[in-house]
């Protein structure tokens, strides 16, 4: 069985799938990925046995077969070779032959047949949305999900879809982070899930900033996403997602209106000097001025002055600096509005012009 494809054609789809391959196996097959070759066409897939990703590649094959390669070998090798370059596959018993010019590499194989595959139950519901809408969403969220927490349902986003409104939250606990976009859906759907850290990540470098389409399908344990020649494939998380709307601030609360990127060079080289460990930074408001300070352990100290707009009582707030830059990363409006009540209540963080998206940091005690 010899398969013949162009080194271009073939590294972007393993590339992709690549991503979803763990250097740290507890089966041997999962470091591989599995090919399944037609005349005119490979389908690859990798899996962790949480996500799965399956996508397609132009080839040139003599027959139909089913074989897995090692993925990362395979890739490194791919990409080590000049563009443009030609290359071949053959495959024989337990061994594939590739080559490429005058390169010969041989690669174990293993059989196809025991490669795991994840089987969703049949889907419930359906939702086409604009991948840039979707991407979006997940780029203004994402930071936001906690890591290894052992409120395992923290660990990943909250996907909510009413009518025609689609909302992605994400929470470590400290902070949270929520945006909303508007949907054309003919499908009346009701339903929250929770999305597990690798599916948002995986998913967010799928996604274009293009109008094309990406359909949802979606089960009670798994969500499937279609995109063009590209399937992925996830679990969901079992758990209940904590009641967000309780921890949005309210209404008794004074104003801030600065400049966003000033405000993010000044806090970015206030933080040099924080503390490494808990990134705490001094916000002192008084009428028109912020003023920001940071000390370490090693008695080094920073302050920085920024002009606002801001008529309210002085007031003194300790903020982790780390999860203010992260929210200015993903603000684009010039002005950022910052809604403050004191030193022990949480502050919500807007774009002046643009509440679609929503970010609420908790206070630190300094």
């Amino acid at each position: 069985m010899k398969i013949t494809t162009n080194r271009d054609d073939i590294l972007k789809p393993l590339l992709q799938v690549g991503s979803v391959v763990e250097r740290r196996q507890t089966l041997p097959i999962l470091a591989n990925v599995l090919i399944q070759a037609t005349p005119d066409q490979l389908a690859i897939t990798a899996t962790d046995l949480e996500v799965e990703l399956k996508t397609k590649a132009p080839v040139h094959a003599e027959g139909e077969a089913e074989f897995t390669l090692p993925a990362r070998k395979l890739i490194d090798i791919c990409k080590a070779l000049p563009d443009g370059s030609e290359i071949s596959i053959d495959v024989e018993g337990d061994k594939a032959v590739l080559r490429s010019g005058r390169g010969r590499y041989t690669l174990g194989t293993l059989p196809a047949q025991d490669y795991p595959a994840i089987e969703p139950s049949a889907a419930g519901d359906r939702l086409e949305i604009p991948e840039k809408v979707l991407k979006h969403l997940i780029e203004n969220t994402a930071f936001a999900m906690a890591q290894q927490d052992v409120r395992y349902y923290l660990n990943g986003m909250l996907l909510e879809i009413r009518g025609n409104t689609i909302r992605s939250v994400a929470t470590d606990g400290h902070r949270l982070a929520l945006a909303d976009a508007e949907i054309d859906s003919d499908a009346d759907l009701n339903l929250q899930i929770i999305l597990p850290r690798k599916a948002v990540l995986e998913i967010g470098r799928l996604l274009s900033d293009s109008d094309d389409t990406a359909v949802l399908e979606i089960s009670g344990s798994h969500i499937r996403l279609h995109l063009n020649e590209t399937t992925f494939t996830s679990k969901l998380i079992d758990g209940r997602f904590p009641d967000y709307e309780r921890v949005m601030p309210g209404m008794d609360t004074q104003e801030v209106i600065a400049d966003r990127e000033m405000l993010r060079q000044a806090l970015a080289r206030t933080a040099i000097l924080s503390n490494e460990k808990y990134r705490g930074i001094r916000f002192r408001l008084s009428p028109g001025l912020l003023h920001l300070q940071a000390h370490n352990p090693e008695q080094d100290e920073a302050e920085e002055e920024v002009e606002i707009d801001y008529d309210g009582p002085e007031m003194t707030i300790g903020f982790n600096v780390g999860y203010l830059l992260d929210v200015l990363g993903v603000i684009h409006s010039d002005k950022v509005r910052m809604a403050v009540s004191d030193s022990n209540t949480s502050s919500l963080v807007t774009a002046l012009d643009n509440e679609d998206a929503r970010y609420v940091i908790m206070p630190m005690r300094l």
